[in-house]
């Protein structure tokens, strides 16, 4: 097991590592070999005291005297026993010097707990390092909840068996060694016969190690999908939040505890059965050597016996040690594997070439792939092509034919199948990757913004860049203006994910983070899709200024924007079927002729407009959320917080950090459904407690039968004694395997209530406290994990400890009071230094794990924040800064590891050392009562051993504190979660609920602002209502409120002023479960879960049993039913994380056919068709416009074509309503609307 932890485990230590641990390992050596070599003094001293009782006996005859020191008669003539032996008398005084070991147990605890904090500081940042270097199809087939579980987790399993349990360990065995040739030196033969019996228990020690690194790695694997689910579902919130998804996900986790319990618990049963049996052995033995043979003294055989006892006790002992090794194994394993793991393609590489000229010809030869998580699935199809330097080339065709694939591919995120990529003629393999992606600026539809200001966004795109040029970018994007209004301009934070900008504020901070990189090649997927008509002309602007001299693509489903490209290249099936310039397709009459037809027909559709406007109009009139943190669409992926914000976090966060520990009570009253349990355990863990105080007794007993001068009789007490360790032996077995499956099952029951209650909780919560940085995705899903089970530490199993401890010190203190008070009180006032040393560790250990966890938080942030972003960091080349940035925030917790070092192995020295210096004074003492008071020697012994046990008890004791410290403050973090009464209550009962349902919808005078934006009035009295059955247009910038309104309509926030009303009910008092069920939702880029696509449309109705009818029905109505049955698993088909594996165009068909599953009688669509191609858009809007039907509809518009039928079309402007009407009435009045229709003026 050792050598095995050697190989793995410390694959990370320095040489200045092994030299600590080796000096560490020594110094366990020699304080394990203090103890069996006290007992060659121990021996004498036993002698010594049968010695005297013996004289004691003799010379209350008064016919006897002491003459030489030898027993004689008054006579003179010498007393002879009936083996013709003399006696000796005239005792001799013995004292013990103290050992003090206190130095020795600094020393390899303190080196230990060192070396370990060093090691573990280096084997995260490798890890790190590791991952961010994987290839992006690595990151498909694996979940970033996963990952970030195992940064957490599994490296403190590790950190766990290779710190303080390996010293603890080396100087457990070599206890055990050194007591076996305490033995040998004794008597070779009762030795032999231990011996002999020993490796039962070694076996039953490896056995228990083997089984319990086989559960412990299946129960990581558990824990890690529980954790991908948290992750992933915490991410999604406001998905899950609309859909009533609440209930349905607490309820995906599983557990493998209960078993280990088990397990344990029979081991080790086994293991104490055996110790106790080998007792009986070695005493009925070692006395026939005593009397019969005479080959052993009385002291002898103490001296034999106590070291194979020390040994057999030392092995038993080192169990719990090698568990840890077990789990650290199993944990290291899933590390180690990642970190052996040859990436495909190298992030960190710094071989292949670098041009030094680029001219930027990009040509495909036969390229053929299909993504990793998808092998059977042909994306690209032998695809040629080639795209000219100084070009703009255009990619058009329908949703999931390769487009976005071909960007992926020239940005090297994959590697073709067959065939190759060229730039220039050179093999884009045989390039540098990080100097390729240097050359390629990239801007795409859902742009990632990372949770830092709106400049360090901007410098991302190069290294080194100065102010100006990040000005010069914004003003090229068309973003410096709105930078400026802002109260603190660059310096603005954009939250999580970029959620506290509007769609059109994002996609143009990262235009200038592309621009700011002055790329070689330019790559725009879909780059001005959410932005309104006005911004969007400029940037278009800004886009074709910008393109000249370089190679450009341009991937648009507006063709609008892309009919000045030089070349235009039609793709379908994975192949570029066609191409040429705009006017030529149009003669080919191929696939972009009907592409360009079916939009001009919906452009037609415009009446009062020009042809020429109207196919202005086709641009996304507006994005749906201003200034909210994550808005609904999650535009959102997985983003944690990152960079600077930890800085201005730390005032804020240290209140928070600072909870008190939680009462035991508290946490105990969350297992009182395992109360019958925990009676059980408790009962086990009693007996287990009451065995070594009985041994006690029965030890000096057997000490005290060799004072007996009758032959036979000391046979017969020494006969029955050992039957009664036979006794203790069974029941010793019972009592352990009681007591580890009891507390093995109700620990675990606790964790995972836990886990499960902290997971209700945190979707409990109100929309605005996710939008709180410090309740990230990557901070709740890293408490989720460890929170749950480091409570364990002051429940399950401790309880078990702590029960036995009190019952031990318990009966050890009343047997050694009953038989002498005054050596019991003078051995008592050792042991509050004991327990003092214990509490002074507890307290510093308390202060430690606080400062730990918050820094390790803060480090998963960053871990997590950039596991979700993988793909915006790899074009960015930025995988270096973000494992910087982990490696600066791991510094503080190492720091503290460090300082904890020196103090546990202080204080553990302590406790250690104060053990000994007992034993010196109460012998010495106890030397003195037998002579001075008569007391038996026998009661010295047996009170010395009562009272010197129960101390080690109250060490041992004192020895979970860390663990139970570490409990007390997470159970304090989980209760503060627990006891959190959200703002935006999801009670079932809470709230009016009523039959007929009609949908009628008034906002009145809503005043708004984002809880973590205070300062920006987002709605500034929206007026504005919509009858049962009709359609309600939202129109206006990006910014001015329109899907705030939508989510004050869900409730996900309450007006800070106004209210409002459905069917006349004020929202507030609406039942938020009953209002979420009658409202369904289509959002511009919707979040899809990591399931089939069955489960994802039967998502859309939660509160019932969805048929798999329903779910064919639902498809076809949103036009989604004949491609799923051309996948191979068809409806069983997994999407990928957040959708990966469908195009947008697809996971919008899903989302449609979900939101119709609900049948709802208020439908939102938030710019629901915005991504999705010409075609797939008509038959969708078809199916938009036939769910409309009977129900009330809420749009925001994404091209005015797609609204112009709305029976109200209110037009927005800085959060309030400036005009509103029907699209006549609007057109009629010839204002802003008007202006919007014929022009694409901005609404001011």
């Amino acid at each position: 097991m050792l050598c095995d932890l050697c190989t793995t485990q410390f694959r990370f230590a320095t040489g200045k590592d092994i030299l600590m641990m080796v000096v560490g390992g020594v110094c366990a050596l020699i304080h394990g070999a203090a103890t069996p070599l006290m007992l060659l003094v121990y021996g004498l001293m036993t002698n010594t005291f049968v010695a005297y009782e013996m004289e004691v006996q003799q010379l209350t005859d008064p016919n006897k005297t002491c003459i030489n020191q030898t027993i004689s008669w008054i006579n003179g003539s010498v007393f002879q026993q009936a083996d013709n032996s003399t006696l000796a008398c005239g005792y001799v005084n013995t004292e013990i010097c103290s050992q003090n070991s206190t130095f020795l147990i600094l020393h390899h605890i303190a080196l230990w707990v060192s070396a370990a904090a060093r090691q573990v500081q280096r084997m995260r940042k490798t890890y790190f390092r590791k991952i961010m270097c994987m290839e992006i199809g690595w990151f498909d087939c694996t979940s970033v909840g996963e990952l970030n579980t195992r940064i957490s987790d599994d490296i403190d399993k590790i950190n766990n068996a290779i710190a303080d349990q390996v010293s603890i360990f080396i100087e457990r065995v070599s206890t055990f060694v050194f007591g076996f040739m305490v033995g040998f030196i004794g008597g070779w033969k009762l030795t032999l016969v231990v011996i002999a019996v020993s490796p039962l228990i070694g076996l039953a020690a490896g056995l228990m190690a083997m089984a319990v690194a086989r559960l412990t790695g299946r129960e990581l694997k558990a824990y890690a999908k529980a954790g991908a689910v948290a992750d992933e579902v915490l991410s999604s919130i406001r998905t899950v939040a609309a859909f009533g998804g609440e209930d349905k996900e607490t309820k995906r986790e599983a557990s493998w505890g209960i078993k280990k319990g088990v397990i344990v618990g029979a081991f080790q049963g086994c293991m104490w059965c055996i110790i106790f049996l080998c007792y009986a052995l070695a005493f009925w033995y070692g006395a026939k050597l005593v009397l019969d043979t005479k080959e052993l003294s009385p002291g002898t055989l103490i001296q034999v016996f106590f070291g194979i006892l020390i040994a057999a006790m030392n092995l038993g002992q080192a169990s719990p040690c090698l568990e840890a090794f077990a789990s650290g194994r199993a944990a290291a394993k899933n590390i180690f594997d990642t970190i052996d793991r040859e990436p495909q393609i190298n992030c960190f590489s710094e071989e292949g070439h670098k041009l030094d000229k680029v001219k930027g010809d990009i040509e495909f030869h036969g390229v053929t792939f299909h993504y990793p998580s998808r092998p059977e699935v042909k994306i690209l199809d032998g695809l040629n092509m080639l795209i000219k330097s100084g070009e703009t080339t255009a990619f058009v065709g329908p949703s999931g034919s390769g487009k976005s694939t071909v960007v992926q591919l020239i940005q090297r995120f994959y590697d073709p199948k067959e065939g190759m990529v060229t730039l220039d003629g050179h093999d884009i393999r045989s390039l540098n990757i990080q100097w390729l992606r240097s050359l390629i600026g990239i801007v795409e539809q859902e742009p990632v913004l990372f949770a830092t200001t709106i400049g360090e966004n901007i410098c991302f795109g190069r290294p080194g860049v100065s102010m100006e040029d990040v000005v010069k970018a914004a003003k090229e994007a068309n973003a410096y203006n709105f930078i400026m209004d802002l109260p603190q301009k660059f310096d603005t934070l954009v939250g999580e994910g970029g959620g506290q900008m509007s769609g059109g504020q994002k996609q143009r901070i990262a235009i200038a983070r592309a621009l700011v990189r002055n790329p070689k090649i330019l790559l725009l997927d879909m780059a001005t899709s959410a932005l309104d008509n006005e911004s969007e002309a400029v940037v278009q602007e800004a886009l074709d200024k910008v393109r000249f001299g370089r190679t450009t693509i341009s991937i648009a489903h507006r063709l609008s924007t892309i009919r000045n490209a030089d070349v235009i290249i039609g793709f379908e099936h994975g192949k570029a079927v066609e191409r040429g310039t705009h006017n030529e397709l149009l003669d080919k009459k191929g696939i972009y002729f009907t592409l360009v037809t079916l939009q001009n027909q919906s452009s037609d559709a415009s009446s009062d407009a020009p042809s020429d406007e109207a196919g202005q109009c086709g641009s996304m009139l507006c994005h749906f959320i201003s200034n909210s943190t994550k808005d609904f669409p999650h535009i959102i992926p997985k983003a944690k917080l990152s960079v600077c914000c930890f800085n201005k976090q730390d005032s804020g966060d240290s209140t928070e950090e600072q909870a008190k520990p939680a009462p035991v009570s508290r946490i105990l009253k969350y297992n009182r459904p395992e109360w019958p349990y925990m009676l059980l355990g408790s009962l086990g863990a009693a007996i287990n407690g009451s065995v070594s105080p009985i041994y006690a007794v029965l030890f000096s007993n057997i000490l005290g039968a060799f004072s007996t001068e009758d032959l036979d009789m000391q046979r017969n007490q020494i006969n029955g004694i050992c039957i009664l360790f036979i006794i203790v032996a069974v029941l010793s077995f019972f009592s352990q395997f009681l007591q580890g499956y009891a507390f093995g099952k109700s620990g675990e029951l606790l964790t995972r209530r836990l886990r499960k209650l902290g997971f209700q909780a945190m979707l409990k919560q109100e929309i605005g406290w996710f939008d709180d940085p410090k309740n990230s995705p990557g901070t709740l899903t890293t408490r989720l994990a460890t929170d749950a089970s480091m409570i364990q530490g002051a429940t399950g199993s401790q309880i078990g400890m702590i029960v036995s401890s009190l019952t031990n010190i318990g009966a050890s203190l009343i047997i050694a009071f009953y038989f002498s008070w005054k050596l019991s009180l003078l051995v008592v006032c050792f042991l509050p230094l004991i327990g003092l040393s214990g509490a002074y560790q507890a307290k510093m250990l308390t202060g430690f794990a606080n400062e730990d966890k918050k820094a390790l938080e803060e480090a998963g942030q960053v871990s997590s924040e950039a596991l979700s972003n993988i793909r915006t960091i790899a074009g960015l080349a930025k995988e270096s800064v973000f494992v910087d940035l982990y490696e600066k925030q791991l510094e503080t917790p190492y720091q503290a590891a460090k300082k904890k070092a020196i103090v546990y192995g202080i204080s553990f020295g302590f406790a250690q050392c104060v053990i000994f210096m007992a034993f010196a004074a109460s012998f010495r003492f106890g030397a003195y009562l037998v002579t001075s008071e008569g007391l038996h020697y026998m009661m010295v012994f047996r009170v010395i051993s009562a009272v010197v046990i129960s101390g080690t008890a109250l060490g041992r004791a004192s020895s979970f504190t860390p663990s139970y410290a570490k409990a007390k403050i997470a159970a304090a973090q989980l209760f503060k979660l627990l006891d959190r009464v959200p703002k935006i209550s999801l009670s079932l009962t809470e709230g009016i609920k009523w039959d007929s349902f009609k949908g009628e919808v008034e906002f009145i005078n809503c005043k708004f602002t984002y809880p973590t934006r205070p300062d920006i009035q987002v709605l500034n009295g929206l007026v504005v209502s919509v009858k049962p059955g009709e359609t309600l247009a939202f129109v206006g910038s990006s910014g001015c409120g329109k899907s705030t309104s939508v989510q004050m309509l869900e409730r996900f926030y309450d007006p800070d002023e106004g209210r409002v009303l459905i069917d006349g009910h004020p929202s507030t008092n609406v039942n938020v479960p009953f209002l979420r069920s009658k409202i369904g939702i289509v959002s511009q880029e919707p979040i899809l879960f990591q399931c089939s696509i069955a489960e994802n449309i039967q998502y859309g109705d939660n509160s019932r049993e969805v048929s798999m009818d329903e779910v064919i029905s639902a498809s076809k109505k949103a036009f989604l039913h004949d491609f799923v049955m051309s996948l191979p698993d068809k409806y069983k088909t997994q999407v990928g994380a957040q959708g990966s594996q469908l195009s947008r165009g697809q996971k919008q068909r899903i989302a449609i056919a979900r939101a119709i599953v609900k049948n709802p009688k208020i439908l939102l669509l938030d710019e629901a068709t915005s991504a999705l191609d010409t075609e797939s858009e008509k038959t969708v809007q078809a199916a938009l416009d036939e769910a409309r039907r009977g129900r009330t509809c809420i749009v925001i518009a994404h091209r005015l074509s797609t609204i112009q039928n709305a029976d109200i079309i209110a037009v927005m402007s800085q959060g309030v309503v400036i005009e509103k009407g029907s699209h006549d009435e609007l057109m009629a009045m010839k204002s802003a609307y008007y202006k919007l229709v014929t022009t694409g003026a901005p609404i001011s």
